[in-house]
């Protein structure tokens, strides 16, 4: 997402926990982009993160705000760590509220501005073995489109990028790559930013990158919400189980 801005000829605040990766990224966007790179090194785990974020955007005007971070678990809810759950909704829900908060009122005064929030597929329906993983992003989802519909005809736009399954480092870190859902492949990571973007700049309130992901999101509504579980439940689960 990060390249992509820049190639379309952003200046950029980069936001995640390794100071180091960050430098190296703004180091390669300055150079083939010549793109201006603010890194802030913080841990949206950590409550004050998203004020001191703010803070360190002091006098920036914030033309997009991307809230991309986020993470799973994988398992049943009874015998994963609480705490990690509780992270979960620390960085999947309520960072990203926090931000917008923060950012969204100067938008609104000037007219101008665009907010991305990644939401999933996930977001659509129940999801044992990962219950709360989707149940963060049904809260992404919703909370995006009702803020969407509170600042029509203002200038603002907000949009929910909802991807299936994609080809980053998610599904190593939330140790599901033996899922059925994983197993029966992924999409490029690329190609759903390539399609966040496009949705940003066109002010859509949401998007599901991929046909096969399309279909799934629209199919499943038609489904009572009892069988849409037990379908991802077969889904989540291990293969050979």
């Amino acid at each position: 997402m990060a390249r992509i801005f820049a190639r379309e000829g952003y200046d950029l605040a980069l936001v995640a926990r390794s100071e180091q990766k960050l430098n190296e990224l703004a180091g390669e966007l300055k150079a083939k982009h010549g793109t201006n790179t603010i890194v802030i090194a913080k841990d949206l785990n950590v409550p004050s993160a998203p004020d001191e974020i703010y803070e360190a955007l002091k006098g920036v005007t914030v033309e997009a705000l991307v809230n991309n971070a986020g993470f799973a678990t994988y398992g049943a809810f009874a015998e994963l760590v609480l705490a990690r759950e509780q992270e979960m909704m620390q960085v999947n829900m309520v960072a990203l509220t926090h931000l917008t908060r923060l950012f969204l009122p100067a938008m609104l005064a000037r007219r101008s501005g665009k907010i991305l929030n990644v939401a999933s597929t996930a977001a659509f329906q129940p999801g044992p073995l990962m219950a709360v993983y989707y149940a963060t992003k049904a809260y992404v989802l919703s909370f995006s489109e009702a803020i969407a519909q509170e600042v029509r005809d203002q200038g603002v736009t907000v949009t929910a990028l909802c991807p299936g399954p994609t080809a980053t480092g998610f599904q190593k870190a939330a140790d599901m790559e033996r899922s059925k859902l994983v197993q029966s492949g992924l999409m490029d990571g690329r190609a759903v930013a390539e399609a966040g973007y496009q949705a940003l700049v066109q002010g859509k309130t949401a998007v599901v990158p991929g046909l096969r992901n399309q279909i799934l999101s629209l199919v499943v509504r038609f489904f009572p919400r009892a069988m849409a579980a037990r379908m991802a439940m077969n889904a989540q689960s291990a293969v050979g189980h």
